[in-house]
């Protein structure tokens, strides 16, 4: 397993990780989301590659007063869910968020879907929009001291 700085040559492997996960993990509509955010917002974004295969992605944004870490566009393909990599690519981005001594905050907007994992890490259900990313996509927002932040 291999973490990486995402490049723009990754982008169509990106988009179809996000396919593969369409619409179980995704709505149809956030497709053209992420490939603004490729385009224009992952400064903080990697790649995880298991046999020189990119089979995960996972980013953070930081607030312009760069108090808060935004954990942002976690896409693992199917095959390689449950088996611990999607663990170890948020591990890295804790420790990468972690050395960013103005951060106080960790966040992340997720749905009910996969907010769990991220109750591993000690990040808190703060607030629920239902229906938010589309029909049947509830926004769960969640966040944590960064002290109090678990490497799980």
């Amino acid at each position: 397993m291999i973490i990486s700085e995402y490049q723009r040559i990754n982008q169509k492997e990106i988009i179809e990780l996000l396919r593969y996960n369409t619409p179980k993990y995704f709505s149809p509509n956030e497709e053209k989301d992420l490939i603004y955010y490729l385009n224009h917002h992952a400064h903080h974004y990697y790649v995880l590659e298991v046999d020189q295969l990119i089979v995960g992605a996972g980013g953070f944004n930081l607030t312009d007063d760069k108090e808060t870490a935004k954990i942002s566009w976690d896409i693992l393909h199917p095959q390689y869910q449950g088996k611990g990599f999607g663990t170890e690519l948020t591990k890295f981005r804790i420790q990468k968020i972690k050395e960013i001594k103005s951060v106080k905050t960790i966040s992340v907007r997720t749905s009910q879907l996969v907010y769990k994992f991220y109750e591993k890490f000690g990040l808190e259900t703060k607030e629920i929009i239902k229906d938010f990313w589309d029909d049947g996509f509830d926004l769960y927002r969640m966040d944590s001291d960064i002290n109090l932040i678990s490497k799980h």
